[in-house]
């Protein structure tokens, strides 16, 4: 066998065992990795068949053996490709489908159906023997219709492939370019080396590109060692600014918007690419009607606001801004855009839940006494007047008996509207317990805490109830007690729970005031 043949296949040989440990490597620290392994185990097992078929078919000596061969090979040519492209795809975090699988290895299965099948058709080579001057190992071929078709498919998969690593070179930190430097490495040196072949510079019948493989292989193995390729991935512009569920906005140092991600469209449907190299306050004006809720004069800030947003629609958001610093001549500023609408209604559920009665919608006794405590005490500090009215349905039992509770809970609410009716923003009025209920007055003497209670009293009394109807009337009785200095505001309800107590003993349908 003469010396440069022998070369060839050694280089060959090294390249295919070169693939063959990296696929093993992988393969046995597939725990440690993220998925993509799997696609980069594929990946290399498939060179690996590549270059140890293109080794064995240059010693073969028969035609068979070197049709064999080369069948074998094209498990190796024609689903490298693809599958590299793929094992792209997702290292740089893009969306891999079973659709787009499928597309991708349609025109595999085929080139090698065609390559092992050729002496019945010859579709993918016309010719293909053993060159009659050089003698085997060297093949004389003439390519058919589909090696054409079949190598434009391949190209045109280490080209994208090329492409969609080089185009996130500038997204990436300089720490993972060697990552970076890698996988364009794989995908351009068998890219030129094939058309270099094709253009017939290099021996006929010969395939170099396995032996090129091998400077792929070593980098491979040098981003592994090196740049914890798989362990620690470069995480892209595209994964996190076009992926993150807040609204992004970008801003150079004089304030002009320069991008968006977007999810912040979907929150300002009016922001477009047409504004950028706008000032902000110019293109705020055109997204809200309400004034910018956020200032750019602080390195962090952070803000909760609510807008009315050009679609007549109220939202509310956390906005945080940042400065970015890119040098000590350049700075940008980043603002974020957090949706809490949602949970600014469920608080506000919560909250409603928490202090409010649900069939009357006042205040419950919890929010009652929360609220109280602190006019009470403020009273207490400046001198100030303070009253406190319970007031208790008359016979509201018989009501349920007679009409069902459900009539019962109308009443309720009733009683509650004509309340209201006679009070101003400044009372306190909460529901204190089944048909019993409490107004805390503030600035209020007991003489005119008797009055007030007077008026709902009667306006109760002469608008009772209707139902489909009929009237059902409705009275109420009431106990008054006004805050005395040595009072605490639980003392001063007993008196006016007392002087109710009267009331109802009395008659109902009364008003009672507390005596010292």
């Amino acid at each position: 066998m003469h010396s440069p043949l022998t070369m060839i296949i050694t280089l060959a040989c090294t390249s295919g065992v070169l693939n063959l440990y990296l696929c093993v490597h992988v393969l046995m620290k597939r725990h440690h990795y993220t998925k993509i392994a799997y696609w980069f185990i594929l990946y290399t097992g498939l060179l690996a068949i590549y270059c140890f078929a293109s080794a064995f078919g240059l010693m073969a000596t028969t035609m068979t053996a070197a049709k064999f061969w080369v069948t074998l090979q094209y498990v190796g040519i024609a689903f490298s490709a693809p599958i590299g492209l793929l094992f792209i795809m997702y290292y740089l975090g893009l969306k891999i489908t079973t659709q787009r699988i499928v597309a991708l290895l349609i025109i595999p299965c085929i080139s090698f159906i065609m390559v092992a099948t050729n002496d019945i058709h010859h579709f993918h080579y016309r010719i293909y023997e053993f060159d009659p001057h050089l003698g085997a190992p060297y093949i004389e071929q003439e390519i058919g219709i589909w090696y054409i078709i079949h190598g434009v498919f391949t190209f045109t998969c280490l080209l994208v492939a090329f492409l969609l690593v080089l185009f996130q070179w500038r997204e990436t930190a300089k720490t993972y370019r060697v990552q970076l430097i890698s996988l364009m490495c794989s995908q351009l040196i068998p890219m030129v080396t094939s058309f270099i072949y094709l253009m017939g510079v290099i021996s006929h019948g010969i395939d170099p590109v396995p032996i090129v493989m091998l400077i792929s292989s070593l980098l491979f193995l040098w981003s592994i060692s090196s740049s914890r390729l798989f362990r620690i991935m470069p995480v892209t512009k595209d994964a996190i600014f076009n992926s993150i569920n807040d609204g992004v906005i970008v801003l150079d140092e004089f304030y002009r918007l320069i991008e968006f991600n977007p999810a912040c469209q979907k929150m300002f449907p009016q922001l477009d690419k047409s504004m950028f190299g706008k000032d902000i306050y110019e293109v705020w004006r055109m997204l809200s009607k309400d004034v910018m809720p956020f200032q750019l004069d602080t390195i962090t800030s952070s803000y909760e606001c609510q807008l009315e947003l050009a679609d007549t629609a109220s939202y509310t958001y956390r906005v945080q801004v940042t400065l970015l610093q890119h040098s000590q001549n350049s700075k940008g500023w980043l603002i974020i855009f957090t949706d809490i609408t949602e949970l600014k209604m469920l608080q506000g559920k919560l909250e409603n839940l928490a202090y409010y009665d649900e069939l009357t919608q006042i205040y419950n006794r919890r929010a009652f006494f929360q609220q109280c405590n602190k006019e009470f005490e403020e009273a207490q500090r400046t001198s100030t007047a303070f009253s406190v009215i319970l007031m208790d349905i008359d016979y509201f039992k018989k009501i349920n008996d007679v009409y069902g509770h459900v009539v019962g809970d109308h009443v309720l609410v009733h009683v509650v509207e004509m309340c209201q009716s006679q009070l101003h923003h400044r009372e306190i009025l909460a529901r204190y317990g089944g048909e019993e209920f409490v107004l805390a007055l503030n600035d209020y003497t007991l003489v005119e805490g008797e009055a007030l209670a007077n008026r709902i009293r009667q306006h109760i009394e002469t608008h009772p109830f209707l139902l489909n109807g009929e009237a059902i009337s409705v009275t109420v009785s009431c106990g008054v007690a006004e805050m005395q200095e040595e009072l605490t505001l639980y003392q001063l309800l007993n008196r006016a729970d007392q002087a109710l107590y009267v009331a109802k003993q009395q008659g109902r349908n009364r008003v009672q005031v507390s005596e010292d």
